[in-house]
């Protein structure tokens, strides 16, 4: 082993651990993705959306016979300020605005309409 891990067993691009949201409606948090964090990526109705989101994808499927489960995810942006601002004019509840956090990141959080809560951060300095 050269210190590099096994993933062959992973999807191409994929992460080891992939996150899933599960709603009512898929399609509109598609959407809300797509507006917010400019992700990639297209609601699919035969099976999970694969949304990208910088370099990870969530997967994104209609409750149905499973009942929904929402997610808490810490996103990294670029600018954490205006993706803050777009998460709003989509319709997200401001949970905590725009700040300053000690261990170096500026941070913000958001709920959206389905219920996800969204850490949504830019490294600003290495604590």
């Amino acid at each position: 082993m050269n210190g590099t891990p096994d993933h062959s067993f992973a999807p191409e691009g994929w992460h080891t651990v992939t996150p899933r949201i599960v709603v009512d409606d898929t399609r509109g948090l598609v959407a809300f993705l797509k507006q917010v964090f400019e992700a990639a990526g297209d609601y699919r109705e035969d099976g999970p959306s694969e949304i990208r989101i910088g370099d990870s994808i969530v997967m994104i499927s209609d409750a149905g016979a499973r009942g929904r489960m929402t997610g808490f995810l810490y996103v990294y942006v670029g600018d954490v300020d205006t993706v803050y601002q777009r998460a709003v004019e989509a319709g997200a509840r401001s949970l905590e605005p725009s700040s300053d956090m000690h261990y170096g990141d500026r941070r913000c959080m958001v709920e959206d309409q389905w219920g996800n809560t969204w850490q949504i951060a830019t490294r600003k300095r290495t604590p």
